[in-house]
């Protein structure tokens, strides 16, 4: 159990937070399929990331690590060859499901698996498609779970149909292999895309290695026939990851500025700057940076809002929203229950242990204003539920409120290793 430092006073000062392991982990399966090598920049060092560097290298990729999150990528040319039959995806949900895609590249079977979580994420809808691809699906366990063994090679491609409010990781998944299939891959939305800008990124990170023809619409993406070719590619900032330090400004009240992401930037969740304004913040670019600032004399203020495709800045936004003096309302995310936790349903019972107002809704939650403000919440031991998100958000209640204190800290470690160094010494500096 760790008890969390509340802050004295307004925070002030300027944050780097690691490289987007969404981008990370695009970039390093365009990189493994391109023809030539890749050198890519600002490869973060979380778990997630880990895991798919250690599943490419099983898959017979090269990928030689340097320091400072530079890593050479030997690109295979989309010809697979396993030096495992079994590929472990230890807790990495986004790694799962793409080297499930990849593995149906390679010509002998492959095995993917992961931790005893991961295996109760469900995963039917990307096994499904594949094996209309033509590869041949087999359980280890309950049906659409992991483990599965995946025989390939997939080459032929086609339309396929797959929901779109489950994951944008299976579309991502289909679109990463897509450009290696005779015909390039039609995928035809049965349902809307949750997560939106996770598939635009997606078809950008795509264009950086060569492949540009990516139509993404809101009932298709299609993909053309292509070929990766190598790239040198930096990997920008996580926005995600930013979400927190912008999150104790807003509550703590002071300023946080995070260096390296700017207002364009290609990630969905660089949208939070925009919750954090409707919230009474003010937001500054510049050339270089991205700050987030709120006077403690100007009250913090609840919104409405969907969040369908901004769903992994739930529980950041649920978090602030406690200390909130109206009323917020998060729709749209009702998909998030089948995350790393039940983001819904477990941060709503996690903050209610605070004293906070907070209810949930078949498609998201509500928080209401205490008659004291942020006053009236008060400390409490939280559980993460193995989730690295939860456990940041809770950080963000923490550094506003006196006496909170979560179990198993180290889970932050899946995106963003020296978390609890950063938070101390923003902390330190109030």
């Amino acid at each position: 159990m760790k008890r969390l430092r509340a802050a004295t006073g307004p925070v002030q000062g300027i944050v780097a937070v690691p490289g987007s392991k969404s981008i990370a982990n695009r970039a390093l399966v365009a990189a493994a399929l391109a023809h030539g090598d890749s050198r890519l920049t600002n490869l973060p060092d979380g778990d997630d990331t880990a895991a798919m560097v250690r599943c490419l290298a099983d898959l017979g990729v090269r990928i030689e690590a340097a320091h400072n999150g530079f890593v050479l990528v030997g690109g295979s040319g989309g010809h697979l060859d396993p030096r495992t039959s079994r590929l472990d995806a230890r807790l990495a949900g986004t790694t799962s499901r793409f080297v499930t895609a990849l593995a149906a590249l390679a010509d002998r079977p492959v095995t993917i698996d992961g931790d005893p979580p991961l295996r109760t994420r469900p995963m039917g809808e990307l096994h499904e498609v594949l094996g209309r691809l033509g590869a041949h699906i087999a359980y280890g366990g309950a049906p659409g779970r992991l483990p599965v063994t995946v025989t390939g090679p997939l080459r032929r491609g086609g339309t396929v149909r797959l929901r779109g409010d489950v994951s944008s990781q299976f579309v991502t998944a289909l679109m990463l292999v897509g450009p290696l299939l005779d015909g390039g891959v039609h995928i035809e939305l049965t349902s809307p895309l949750v997560s939106l800008p996770y598939v635009r990124l997606t078809a950008a990170v795509m264009a950086e290695f060569g492949v540009a023809d990516v139509e993404v619409a809101a009932d298709r993406v299609v993909v053309a026939p292509g070929r990766y070719v190598g790239a040198t590619f930096a990997v920008e900032p996580d926005a995600s990851s930013a979400s927190y330090p912008w999150a104790i400004a807003a509550g703590c009240g002071g300023s946080l500025t995070v260096a390296g992401l700017q207002r364009d930037s290609g990630q969905g969740d660089i949208a939070v700057v925009e919750l954090l304004a409707a919230m009474g913040c003010t937001v500054t670019f510049d050339e270089r940076s991205t700050t987030v600032a709120r006077a403690p004399e100007h009250p913090l203020l609840g919104i409405d809002v969907d969040m369908a495709a901004t769903s992994d800045l739930v529980p950041t936004i649920a978090a602030l929203a406690t200390m909130a003096s109206t009323p917020t309302t998060i729709r749209g995310v009702g998909f998030i229950r089948a995350k790393e936790s039940d983001r819904l349903g477990d941060l709503v019972g996690e903050l209610a242990k605070t004293g906070a107002d907070v209810h949930e809704t078949t498609d998201g939650l509500r928080v209401d204003p205490l008659p004291d403000g942020a006053g009236g919440l008060h400390g409490a031991a939280l559980n993460t539920h193995h989730d690295h998100r939860l456990a940041m958000a809770f950080a963000v209640l923490g550094a506003c409120v006196d006496g909170i204190s979560i179990d198993d800290p180290s889970v932050v470690a899946k995106s963003w290793p020296g978390f609890w160094t950063t938070y101390e010494s923003l902390l330190a500096g109030a």
